[in-house]
């Protein structure tokens, strides 16, 4: 009834069935209305703003992911650290392997990390990066620290670091930036954390110690244990090594020598936290914390003294070979072939003679300099002259051995100069000799107060007064054999001028180019005996002359060369052509290029002293192609060899015995040699003495490798012999007697002027050793009258060779097979002459039987080429008939007869060539 009730009262009520029951007693919106949701402001509040965290979110991800992707498109890669090789110095070798010089862009010496000491590892960890060996790469609390630091730091102030070794290291390699920047920082963990993954953490250590700069052009520790104690790294005491690792902050704030307190406290502070990380004990710190500090200079090694020019025409031939950056940074090592003793003998040499003819042509030019405040000092060291006089420079071109000084009393000559290092010099007094004052005072009288130059003597005796000459020269000593140049001097001095005259200068070699005029004229079978007319001979315009404008008539070429006879080499260069004289120079690599003009045969054409020892060099060696050659060897980092010079190396060889030859047989013809061709004597070697009759030929050596020579042959041994015999008599008795003054070897040679005794040379050399010598001024202009090759230049060579010789065995040139050696009379001398066996010794052919006709200007090209040495006579500078040059005739000889008379050798053939000048011959 309930239920029924309720229900039936419901549907009564007239609602629907299923229907709600309608509230009683309220209206609309009354209590028995619908409920409000409860907070709705507020979750609409918390739906909104987390809604717009999700977008922020999600913006900033896109942001940052973005940039992320931007930082690591441009982050270089890391794997070319796996194959980590330092740029690191080359070194320069001398001949007997000491350290010459060194190339480098960045000093350093790269050290394995096997090789590094554990107290140097960790005084760097202990002050860079504490904890190097547990981070990843990056360390989020120094990081932290370094935030909450910069932060609360006073503006103005470098922002505190918080990178680790390995950030140092992303930085060094493969950033190569030091800007303070969000970004750079972020680009330093990316690659930090990359480096963490790739390599170990013994190598990143090995990178970072080697890469670092430490200041004072050090880099890496290597380099920075040379710098500031002198000592290879691992012979540094804990206190030593913790001065580097204090470097890293500021290597230059903490410079020993300019801030030598603040780089004790910082070293201090290094021990300190050494011994805070357990590295060390406390009692170690404070025994080292102790210890002074102090640093030893190192001398950064240089080219030897006198060397630099050596040494700087080897750096130019590398970078020309393998490039400025394999050069400085490739750690090559260069083995030259400079003998140290040899180069400081050539350069002493060298400014000695130039010293002696700038004080024979000029006088005192005056003073360097004045120093005012001295003007009234006495010649005691009471004046203010110290201070003044350290502040003055010393003018290029000053050699060590000299002082620069200050003229205290001209009366008496006392000068002061410092001696000493530049920090703590000590003042000296001395006074000049008395051949010095006299010389000055002759030219310009001195002040009180002017700077000179001076060079104290070693006993005391006084001071000599100097001064630097205006007159260059250069020098290049070579062995004959190889080509191995063993000195080279290229001027006065290298910190005056870099200009290498021995291998930069084009000039003219004047009478020394003759030699290669009579060496072609041998190879055409002309004898040395064979005579040409020395008269008057006019070409158009050119009117060449002996430089003691008299005239011998006929004459033999022997005694041409051996006087250096304008006339007979310009016939004899007329009769065998131009042509083949060029091609013999050229194929000589005396010159690149030669016009075919008979004014070239007396040297009117441009080499250098380097280009000319090389040509020398081939006639003293047999023939053989003589190039000059500054490096042995190029070496790789590893010890592998890059480059050697090619032409001369070693053959491995079977024993073997030498087989009998026949009476009569000639002997076989080695692999390289020219065919039909006696083979010269081979190189390194000393040939069996051979009889005046011909030479003879060792044995085939039992053991032990053979040299290979693979060298052109450019003229036949014999050819060179003949030649190189008339070259002993221009020293003997000839043009070159100043030159073989006091020596007592066979040695050979000739002098050369060009024209307006523009230039002095003199070339010549003993059987294993040539060298040649030039003098002149930059810009041409003449030496002065009767300054020749032989009185300049002649001195110069004597100086050096008899220093070469003094301590070498005696050796014979080696004479070839079939050579004939015989003494006649020339007519003016009495000569020995090599002759070949087609040759009758002391007769001369006639080689004009079937010539006709007479060359013209047109024939000779002579128009085209400036004067030469020939006009030297016509010249305003020219010398007086009778002194002793490289063209001169010696004194108290007389005009030859008539030709010899004797059976008639074969005639030798004439050059062909359509055009060339060497159609007929003039007599």
């Amino acid at each position: 009834m309930l239920v029924t009730s309720r229900a039936g009262g419901d549907a009564a009520a007239g609602g629907p069935p299923g229907a709600a029951p309608r509230a009683r007693g309220f209206g609309l919106g009354g209590a028995g209305g619908p409920r409000r949701p409860r907070y709705r402001l507020v979750r609409r509040l918390l739906g909104g703003g987390l809604a717009l965290l999700l977008l922020v979110v999600a913006a900033g991800s896109l942001a940052v992911w973005t940039k992320y992707e931007q930082l690591v498109a441009d982050l270089p890669t890391v794997d070319g650290l796996r194959t980590y090789q330092p740029p690191v110095m080359s070194r320069l070798y001398s001949g007997d392997d000491r350290v010459m010089a060194e190339l480098a862009a960045e000093r350093r010496i790269f050290v394995p990390y096997a090789a590094i000491p554990d107290r140097v590892k960790n005084a760097f960890i202990a002050v860079e990066d504490q904890k190097f060996y547990s981070h990843g790469g990056v360390d989020p609390f120094a990081i932290a620290r370094a935030a909450l630091t910069d932060l609360t730091m006073r503006k103005g102030r470098r922002p505190l670091g918080a990178s680790t070794i390995t950030q140092q290291v992303a930085r060094v390699m493969l950033l190569g930036s030091n800007a303070v920047s969000l970004a750079r920082k972020a680009k330093e963990a990316l690659l930090a954390i990359r480096i963490e993954q790739t390599l170990s953490k013994d190598k990143i250590l090995e990178i970072y110690l080697n890469e670092i700069y430490l200041g004072a052009g050090a880099y890496g520790v290597g380099a920075a244990a040379q710098t500031y104690f002198n000592k290879p790294l691992d012979q540094l005491d804990i206190a030593q090594a913790a001065f580097l690792g204090g470097l890293p902050k500021s290597p230059t704030n903490y410079n020993p020598y300019r801030y030598p307190e603040q780089a004790k406290e910082r070293r201090d502070f290094v021990l300190q936290r050494m011994a805070e990380v357990g590295a060390i004990t406390w009692d170690e710190a404070r025994a080292a914390q102790a210890e002074p500090l102090m640093p030893q200079s190192f001398v950064r090694p240089g080219p030897v003294p006198g060397s630099e020019w050596f040494a700087e025409e080897v750096r130019r031939q590398l970078i020309e070979r393998y490039g400025q950056d394999m050069t400085m940074q490739g750690g090559l090592a260069v083995h030259t072939s400079l003998d140290p003793h040899l180069q400081q003998i050539a350069t002493k040499a060298v400014r000695d003679g130039l010293m002696a003819y700038d004080r024979a042509h000029g006088g005192w030019r005056g003073p360097v300099g004045h120093l005012d405040d001295v003007a009234v000092a006495r010649a005691t060291v009471t004046g203010d002259w110290q201070g003044a006089l350290a502040h003055a420079a010393p003018p290029p071109g000053m050699l060590n051995a000299w002082r620069l000084a200050v003229v205290l009393s001209p009366a008496t000559g006392e000068v002061g100069w410092l001696d000493g290092l530049p920090a703590q010099p000590t003042p000296r007094t001395g006074r000049l000799l008395a051949r010095d004052l006299a010389w000055a005072r002759r030219f310009r009288l001195p002040r009180a107060g002017d700077l000179v130059l001076i060079e104290p003597q070693a006993d005391g005796g006084g001071v000599a007064l100097r001064q630097i000459p205006h007159v260059e020269g250069a020098l290049v000593t070579m062995d004959v054999h190889s080509g191995r140049v063993l000195a080279m001097v290229g001027g006065w001095s290298f910190n005056a001028s870099q200009f290498n005259r021995a291998t930069q200068a084009l000039r003219q070699p004047g009478s020394s180019f003759k030699p290669f005029v009579y060496l072609t004229a041998m190879e055409q079978g002309i004898s040395p005996s064979q005579k040409f007319d020395d008269s008057p001979v006019s070409y158009g315009s050119w009117h060449p002359n002996n430089y003691e404008k008299d005239f011998w008539g006929p004459t033999t070429l022997h005694d041409a060369l051996r006087e250096s006879r304008n006339l007979v080499t310009i016939r004899l260069a007329a009769h065998i052509g131009m042509k083949s004289v060029a091609d013999m120079a050229i194929r000589l690599h005396l010159v690149d290029a030669m016009p075919h003009v008979l004014p070239a045969a007396l040297g009117a054409v441009e080499t250098t002293v380097l280009r000319e020892a090389g040509a020398y060099a081939a006639i003293a060696a047999g023939g053989r192609l003589v190039t000059p050659t500054l490096i042995d060897d190029v070496q790789d980092r590893d010890g592998h060899v890059l480059w050697r010079p090619a032409g001369l190396g070693l053959a491995a060889a079977a024993p073997q015995a030498a087989p009998a030859a026949a009476p009569g047989t000639p002997p076989e013809t080695p692999p390289g040699v020219v065919p039909d061709a006696p083979a010269p004597a081979p190189a390194f070697a000393t040939p069996p003495a051979a009889a005046v009759s011909g030479g003879g030929v060792g044995a085939v050596p039992a053991d032990g490798p053979l040299l290979a020579d693979t060298r052109p042959q450019i003229a036949s041994p014999e050819s060179s012999f003949q030649i190189l015999s008339m070259m002993e008599d221009v020293i003997r008795q000839g043009t070159g007697k100043p030159a073989g003054d006091g020596i007592d070897r066979p040695i050979a040679g000739k002098t050369g002027t060009s024209q307006d005794f523009n230039d002095a040379w003199f070339a010549g050399f003993s059987p294993d050793i040539v060298t040649v010598v030039w003098v002149g001024f930059d810009a041409p202009q003449s030496l002065g009258k009767n300054e020749t090759g032989g009185n300049i230049a002649g001195p110069i060579w004597n100086q050096v060779m008899k220093a070469v010789l003094a301590d070498r065995p005696r050796l014979d040139f080696p004479v070839p097979p079939g050579v004939t050696l015989a003494r006649y009379d020339t007519g003016r001398v009495m000569a020995v002459d090599a002759f070949k066996p087609d040759q009758i010794p002391g007769v001369s052919a006639d080689l004009y039987a079937n010539v006709t006709g007479a060359l013209t200007a047109a024939d000779t090209g002579a128009e085209n080429m400036p004067d030469s040495e020939s006009d030297m006579a016509a010249s305003p500078t020219a010398g007086a008939q009778g002194t002793t040059a490289p063209d001169t005739t010696v004194p108290g000889t007389t005009v030859p007869g008539t030709a010899a008379t004797g059976g008639q050798p074969k005639v030798p053939p004439q050059p062909a060539g359509g055009g060339d000048i060497g159609m007929g011959g003039l007599y």
